[in-house]
């Protein structure tokens, strides 16, 4: 817990200056409320005794010292709401920026095993938290100390008696507080799991709303939520039930030190042994007693909160990239494109089956590769690979002779393009969809990309052209729409290195064929593989590589693999 801390407290470190004035202004702040009472008690033991212009006075002008020190404190009390908060905001800021680069980095690996709207909470409500407790964490304490210590050591001064009875009620506090503080942390820390699962639910089933009303299973999706619901006001329940005790016990016993004190102050001032303008000082400082105590127990629950969302924060960022860069990596601007898989194994998980095992495959540079095959045999992984979205078990890949775990991954994945069956387009328009495929690219060149993937004509028949909002995922464009979109945007990459993932599969025949000349355009002179679903695309390739999960089964050209009457020719006539 220690490093935890020592981490969380150099989130500070930017905003130094911001703090240490935040802080100044809590204390000064904190020190006005100890000396009201003062000037309070002063004139009711003293100045209200003195000849009566004299007092009148001398009265008048504490008071316009008292109207200043509440000026100071309304100052202080704006300075460290509105400042402090915005450091808070400025630190949950770096903290969002941070996790979400983070993401960023982590591979294919992690994603396969997450739920999104687990990693959404993560980089919302618990960031909240966590910038709430950097906030009024430090402040909350100082200005609680401080009040709580100088009112001791003023107490003391005007009588000890009464200041150990009113602090006898301490231990009974501390022992209450610690003991549900417990309780509550374990009740956060469930509430954050089950906000992060609604939110996991409510992301899937939006997201998939289409398949939710084709199939009219809305009461279904709506029973899932309901019972996600059910189970987060129960921890809810739990969490509270605990909030209650705590809140309404230690509420009681704060205004018991008021009751012990005023009771016991009554029968010392009734024995003659205290003043009555004390006893008044004591009831003013009560609440500076007891106050900071609430503070303090509000910050105990804070940071539960806070430093529940910190753990979870930390969970991901201690989490290491499986896929990055080697100490000895190199830079590659271009390639040829000369691809060798030697000796290549591959596996998921540790406890799950091999999915390629020992391939050896030689695809040269501009080679037109088709690969085909049952499902589940490994296809899609294999190219998956190229370009590192995972890393081989065994053997390597070579991209013109060099180990491709030796290249930069973003000089690596700068050199391929990737059209895939479930083409994910942005909530933009279209010509910024085109552009990610280079963002620095002009309108002259993403409208140039659109021709060559022969998306320009439907695009100028939309009603805004390229400035025309295409929907989340491209939701108001056709399946064949989305795919030329798609080739576009590896048009405008222009990589050396192309891999088409079963991209015309999903399409219509009229679709297929314009998106199957789009695609053959692109090909020109690129070393490319084609997973194909539709064996009738694939008769021209040079290569036609038949993998299965015995491996690479067959290879050839389509006239070859038929005569073999092998593999392949299953595929193709059945």
């Amino acid at each position: 817990m220690k490093q935890k801390l020592k981490r969380l407290v150099g989130y500070y470190k930017p905003y130094k200056k911001l703090f240490f004035t935040d802080m100044f202004f809590a204390i000064l702040g904190a020190a006005t409320t100890l000396v009201i009472p003062l000037i309070v008690r002063y004139i009711t033991n003293d100045v209200i005794y003195r000849p009566g212009q004299e007092a009148l006075q001398t009265i008048l002008r504490l008071g316009v010292l008292m109207v200043g020190l509440v000026a100071v404190e309304c100052f202080s009390n704006f300075y460290i709401a509105y400042f402090g908060h915005m450091m808070g905001a400025k630190i949950e800021h770096d903290m969002r920026n941070e996790i979400f680069s983070h993401y960023q980095k982590l591979s294919f690996t992690f994603y396969d095993n997450q739920k999104i709207g687990q990693l959404l909470s993560r980089v919302t409500s618990d960031l909240f938290d966590i910038s709430e407790l950097l906030h009024h964490g430090p402040e909350d304490i100082v200005i609680s100390l401080m009040k709580f210590i100088g009112s001791f050591v003023i107490l003391m001064q005007v009588n000890p008696i009464l200041t150990l009875v009113a602090f006898a009620v301490l231990p009974f506090i501390i022992v209450y507080a610690w003991y549900f503080n417990i309780r509550m942390k374990r009740a956060f820390k469930q509430n954050r799991a089950r906000i992060a699962d609604i939110n996991s639910q409510i992301e899937d089933s939006l997201a998939g709303i289409r398949a939710v009303k084709s199939f009219s299973n809305e009461e279904i999706e709506m029973g899932k939520f309901r019972q996600g619901n059910e189970r987060f006001v129960e921890s809810k329940r739990r969490s509270y039930w605990y909030m209650g005790l705590y809140h309404s016990g230690l509420g009681a016993l704060t205004t018991m030190v008021t009751i012990v004190v005023l009771v016991a102050g009554a029968c010392l001032a009734a024995g003659g042994r205290l003043d009555i303008a004390d006893l008044v000082t004591f009831l003013l400082y009560i609440n500076n007693f007891t106050e900071p105590i609430k503070k303090l127990i509000n910050f105990t629950e804070q940071f539960q909160n806070g430093y529940t969302g910190y753990e979870r924060f930390l969970e991901i960022m201690d989490i290491e990239p499986d896929i990055t860069d080697a100490p000895d990596a190199v830079s590659v601007q271009k390639v040829q494109g000369d691809i060798v898989f030697d000796n290549v194994s591959f596996k998921y998980e540790e406890n799950q089956d091999t999915v390629l095992n020992h391939i050896d495959l030689h695809v040269k540079s501009g080679e037109y590769l088709a690969i085909v095959g049952s499902s589940g045999g490994g296809k899609t992984t294999l190219c998956s690979l190229i370009p590192r979205f995972y890393d081989v078990d065994g053997g390597r890949i070579l991209l013109d002779g060099m180990d491709i775990r030796r290249i930069r991954i973003a000089d690596l994945r700068r050199q391929i393009g990737i059209v895939q069956q479930d083409v994910y387009l942005f909530a933009e328009n279209i010509m910024e969809n085109i552009r990610y495929g280079k963002p620095d690219a002009t309108d002259e060149e993403v409208i140039e990309a659109a021709k060559l993937a022969n998306a320009h004509e439907f695009i100028m028949q939309l009603p805004d052209g390229y400035q025309t909002d295409i929907g989340q995922r491209g939701v108001k464009l056709s399946g064949g729409q989305k795919q030329r979109i798609s080739i576009a945007r590896v048009f405008l990459k222009n990589p050396s290195i192309l891999i088409f993932d079963e991209a015309t599969s999903a399409l219509d025949n009229e679709s297929e064929k314009i998106v199957q000349q789009s695609m053959e355009a692109l090909a020109k002179g690129r070393t490319t593989f084609v997973i194909a679903h539709r064996l009738s695309t694939i008769r021209n390739a040079q290569k036609i590589l038949v993998l299965t999960s015995n491996g690479i089964e067959e290879q050839g050209t389509h006239e070859e693999l038929l005569a073999k009457n092998g593999a392949y020719a299953k595929l193709y006539r059945g």
